[in-house]
C-alpha cells in the first residue's frame, strides 16, 4: 500500500527501485488508480499503468502528464524507511538527493532548474573529453556551457542556501523534542568554497565563472566538471562533531526521524498545507520514551500511514492488520 501510495505521489517506486522491478512476478503490468485530496478539498485523481514493453503512463484528472516532472509537488509526500539512514551516514549523493527532493515538491522552478543543469551538465562533460583527445585547451563552445551551467549552478545554490537556513529553524525545534543535552546543526558545504547564507545569486554567478577558469586546464584532463551543486555536501553535525563519524546508532536514527519530521514543517510552511507522511518501520529500535514523543509530534502532521510490527495504543491511530494471503498454484 505504502508503495502504490508513492508511486502516485511522486511518480517512482517508495525504495527507488526501477519501474520494471515494481512488477509482481510473472505479471505483465501494473495499474494504479488513486484519489487525493488538498486542502481546499478538491480531488486530485491519479491513474499509472505501467509494463514491461511500454513507459508508465501518468494520467492526471483525466489528463495524460508529460514530462513526469509536472506531477511533483501535486501530491506533496514526505517518506520515512529504515533504508534512509543513508541519509545522515552515506555518500554526499544521498544528502543532495534528500534537499532536491525537498526543494522539487516544493519549488517549481528549482525542479526546471535542477533538469536543465544535469542535461547542461552532460554537454559540458562531453565537451571536455572532446577537448581532452583533441589535445586542446579551450573552445568557444566549452565557454557557452560554462556561462549555461554557471547561471543553473547559482539559482540552485542560493534556493539551498535559503532552504538549509530555513530548515535548520524547524529541525532544532523538533530536535529538541526529540533528544536533551544535545546541540545538532546542519551546514552547507559548497564546492566554490566558503561562503555565506546571504551570499545573492549575482555573487554566486560571479564566483562560479571565476573558479571554472582557474580550474578548466583540471577539467579538461580530468574530462569532467569538478565543482557545482553536484558536488556540495550537506553537513549534520552534534555538539560540533560531524554525526557520521561520530554518532551512535540510535542517534543517527534519531536525527533522521526528525529531519522527515522537519522536511514535513517545511512542507506546510511553504504549500500552506500539510504533506502525506509515509512511515515505513519507523517505531523499530526506538526506547518507548522517545516512540511515544514522535507520536505525540505526528498528532500536528495530517494524514499519516505507518507500518510497523506492533500496534501501538494511541487513541488516535487506526490500526489495518494486513496479511499476506497465499493461494495455492493450480497443479
Amino acid at each position: 500500500m505504502v508503495e502504490g501510495i508513492h508511486f502516485c505521489a511522486l511518480t517512482k517506486g517508495f525504495v527507488s527501485a526501477s519501474d520494471s522491478e515494481c512488477l509482481m512476478f510473472s505479471q505483465d503490468y501494473f495499474l494504479l488508480n488513486a484519489l487525493f485530496n488538498d486542502e481546499s478539498k478538491s480531488d486530485i485523481n491519479v491513474k499509472i499503468t505501467c509494463t514491461k514493453e511500454k513507459e508508465k503512463q501518468i494520467i492526471v484528472n483525466n489528463s495524460e502528464i508529460k514530462p513526469f516532472s509536472r506531477h511533483i509537488g501535486r501530491v506533496p509526500c514526505i517518506t520515512f524507511s529504515p533504508q534512509e539512514i543513508v541519509i545522515v551516514n552515506g555518500a554526499p549523493a544521498e544528502r543532495r538527493r534528500f534537499i532536491d527532493n525537498a526543494l522539487s515538491q516544493t519549488d517549481r522552478r528549482y525542479l526546471d532548474d535542477l533538469l536543465a543543469y544535469r542535461r547542461v551538465l552532460q554537454q559540458r562533460n562531453a565537451m571536455l573529453a572532446q577537448l581532452y583527445e583533441q589535445h586542446r585547451s579551450y573552445n568557444d563552445m566549452l565557454s557557452l556551457w560554462t556561462e549555461q551551467l554557471a547561471k543553473l549552478a547559482s539559482s540552485i545554490v542560493h534556493a539551498r542556501l535559503k532552504f538549509a537556513a530555513l530548515f535548520l529553524y524547524h529541525f532544532k525545534e523538533l530536535y529538541s523534542q526529540l533528544s536533551v543535552d544535545e546541540n545538532p546543526a546542519i551546514l552547507y558545504r559548497c564546492s566554490l568554497g566558503s561562503i555565506s547564507a546571504d551570499t545573492t545569486q549575482e555573487e554566486l554567478y560571479s564566483l562560479y565563472i571565476a573558479k571554472f577558469k582557474e580550474v578548466e586546464k583540471q577539467e579538461i584532463l580530468r574530462t569532467q566538471t569538478i565543482l557545482g551543486p553536484h558536488r556540495d555536501d550537506l553537513v549534520f553535525l552534534l555538539n560540533d562533531k560531524e554525526i557520521k563519524k561520530y554518532a551512535s546508532q540510535g542517534q543517527m536514527r534519531t536525527f533522521l526521524i526528525c529531519l522527515k519530521l522537519s522536511q514535513h514543517r517545511f512542507f506546510s510552511e511553504i504549500l500552506g498545507e500539510k504533506p502525506l507522511c509515509l512511515l515505513d518501520d519507523v517505531f523499530s529500535e526506538l526506547d518507548s520514551r522517545r516512540t511515544a514523543d514522535i507520536l505525540s509530534i505526528l498528532e500536528t502532521c495530517g494524514q499519516t500511514i505507518i507500518t510497523s510490527t506492533e500496534i501501538k495504543e494511541q487513541s488516535n491511530i487506526h490500526a489495518l492488520s494486513i496479511e499476506t494471503l497465499k493461494t495455492n498454484s493450480p497443479k
